[in-house]
């Protein structure tokens, strides 16, 4: 028998079926932003609206969970994508502006942003903490999210202040929750009280595969949140549409993070991204050295892809602001094996289990799911 095929990056759908196209729809932008045609649910318009995001729930994750989630397999809708990379920090600003990774400029997880790589979801450094100040969450992602318009969210309350809130939130009016009765209840309360829309967000499942990985603990966890989702839709008035989607999926990497091939070192100036979309920033004059030498040492196990092709194949949605590909790299690393590439400068309390980034079908698919309370 012959080498398997290596597998075919899943490219996001913008415009055809992905989570940059909801918000458009969802709060009914007229013709300057026109309603995405291709979600896969109807929506009947003149009722209140929830988007509950369930922070890495993949599609493929949940379709292998059917039995375990019966509240969810009862709405109507399926699959769509999520953005590039497949990661919280870039697909929740795509999904709160309606904008592409290349155009909100929020690319990574990890990015080169004002000469060193900040954490999104902490807005800052190890070495130089708090970014805030020196680099303003609302300069580096200037579009209003939810097109402009006031909409109330149910969110934890430790979000409130953080600077990826500022970048992809402000403006949003926060019932911040500690506890996830309190998710439902302050959304039934905020529809109750006449809202039009209510975007939640809950992140348990997302959560338990970084720690635990796809075994028990999150059969437990996306069973869990299912009933969550049952007891939101029983909360609300009836005729309220409440819409259920995700950030991303996830990959179990029980193998765990691997080193980038130290060969490749003096060619490489910094690193970005993360453990499965791994951004390698060339020295001077070295891009196409690199390309070629990573290709040769990580090949087998991961698409190793220049900046070049992905602009061109619109990886990052049609247009890239000269600002969003500042804060890219020149040669990234995806694996399509469940594994991912280590960055020493890239720690935490844990060695992540569950991972995403990349763009399989694991962790590119995610759902988008309708009902109507009753």
């Amino acid at each position: 028998m012959g080498a398997q095929p290596f597998p075919d990056p899943v490219i996001p759908a913008y415009g055809r079926g992905c989570v940059s196209d909801l918000m458009p729809q969802l709060l009914s932008v007229g013709a300057t932003r026109p309603r995405s045609s291709q979600l896969p649910i109807e929506l009947s318009g003149g009722h209140p609206r929830v988007l509950l995001v369930l922070d890495g729930l993949g599609w493929d994750q949940l379709v292998e969970r059917w039995e375990i989630a019966p509240a969810l397999k009862q709405f109507s809708g399926n699959k769509i994508t999520t953005v590039a990379p497949s990661t919280t920090a870039v697909a929740l600003t795509s999904i709160t502006t309606g904008l592409t990774p290349g155009e909100h400029g929020i690319v990574g997880y990890r990015m080169l942003l004002d000469g060193m790589v900040i954490n999104c979801l902490r807005w800052g450094t190890d070495e130089r903490g708090d970014a805030r100040k020196s680099c303003p969450p609302d300069l580096a992602q200037p579009y209003e999210p939810f097109l402009g318009q006031s909409v109330a969210m149910v969110s934890k309350a430790e979000f409130r202040t953080t600077g990826f809130s500022t970048a992809h939130l402000r403006g949003a009016r926060l019932s911040g929750y500690r506890t996830t009765a309190l998710l439902v209840h302050e959304t039934a309360r905020l529809i109750r009280s006449g809202e039009p829309f209510v975007y939640a967000y809950y992140d348990g499942i997302d959560k338990v595969s970084h720690e635990y990985g796809l075994g028990s603990e999150f059969d437990a966890e996306v069973a869990f949140s299912d009933r969550l989702v049952g007891d939101l839709l029983d909360a609300l008035p009836t005729g309220t549409e409440l819409i259920v989607t995700a950030d991303h999926g996830q990959v179990d990497c029980t193998q765990g993070a691997i080193p980038i091939d130290s060969q490749l070192e003096p060619m490489i100036d910094r690193l970005s991204g993360e453990g499965r979309f791994r951004w390698l920033h060339a020295r001077s004059g070295a891009n196409d050295e690199l390309l070629h030498a990573a290709s040769d040492m990580h090949g087998s196990v991961a698409w190793v892809v220049s900046i070049e092709q992905m602009i061109d194949e619109a990886w990052f949605g049609s247009h890239v602001s000269d600002e969003a590909r500042r804060r890219l790299g020149d040669v990234a690393l995806l694996p399509f094996e469940p594994i991912a590439f280590e960055d020493p400068a890239d720690g935490g309390p844990f060695e992540l289990i569950g991972r995403h980034g990349s763009l399989t079908s694991a962790e590119m698919y995610v759902p988008l799911l309708a009902a109507t309370a009753s």
